[in-house]
């Protein structure tokens, strides 16, 4: 009887620290960290699913700078996708091109309203379209009075809504991509939509489309950039992938 106690108990130790052991693998596997914005652009692109999930993409994480962490919640948004009943369409381009309210302004409201606590830290980051719908967002009196906007990237897009977004905007686009300069605000700040683009050169040679959809998940091009777009900056991302959600933005917004 003494031995097979022993032996029980023995049995039981080797469960206990197989299972103890395989739990931190777990939850490692569950984190993830970005370090530089075409790594935030890869998960920006999984947005253009075919409307399958949606163009909206939601992660709890955390942001840090050296000694300083903080708690966050990126909002990504992919930019035009011809998607039946998707608020991504041409007719949005034109809209958010000129500043105007539109539905996928308004169903990112909602989605962060409706699914990220208040008084949250966000970071919003955008493709195309998306980028320039993010920085519509990070102006927008609902998600100002609510909730802290520290940095919105912006990959590809042209200036929009300067001087009323909060935190620090990074426009990114690359030296052969002519859509960063396809909004009002070619006009009416013709400075700031020139001189606030960081542009890199990414060897396509006056090929926009390349240019455009290929560029900014390229880490030899934006590899030097931290994960809100600051040229040599030191802040990275680390994102819990368990917490991370998709949500449509259909045409017409309930």
């Amino acid at each position: 009887m003494k031995h097979s106690f022993k032996r029980r108990l023995a049995i039981l130790f080797v469960l206990c620290f197989t299972i103890v052991s395989a739990w931190p693998m777990t939850a490692k596997a569950q984190t993830a960290t970005y370090y530089n914005a075409a790594q935030i652009c890869s998960i920006v692109y999984q947005g253009y699913n075919n409307g399958s999930k949606g163009p909206i993409i939601v992660t709890k994480g955390t942001y840090r700078a050296g000694s300083t962490s903080k708690t966050i919640y990126l909002v990504t948004l992919s930019g035009t996708e011809l998607v039946t009943n998707q608020s991504t369409g041409y007719y949005t381009d034109l809209l958010a091109g000129f500043n105007l309210n539109n539905a996928y302004q308004r169903n990112v409201v909602n989605v962060i309203s409706a699914n990220i606590p208040k008084n949250s830290n966000l970071i919003l980051a955008g493709h195309s379209l998306g980028g320039m719908i993010a920085q519509q967002v990070a102006a927008n009196s609902t998600i100002k009075n609510n909730y802290n906007v520290m940095n919105t990237v912006c990959f590809g897009s042209p200036l929009l809504a300067a001087g009323s977004r909060e935190g620090t905007v990074r426009r990114l686009g690359d030296t052969s991509d002519a859509v960063p300069y396809l909004s009002g605000s070619l006009f009416n700040n013709t400075a700031w939509a020139i001189a606030g683009l960081q542009r890199e050169n990414g060897g396509y040679n006056g090929n926009a489309l390349k240019a455009h959809t290929e560029s900014y998940t390229r880490q030899d091009v934006w590899g030097k950039y931290d994960a809100v777009g600051t040229k040599y900056g030191n802040v990275s991302l680390t994102l819990d992938l368990s917490t991370q959600r998709y949500y449509y933005s259909p045409r017409t917004v309930r």
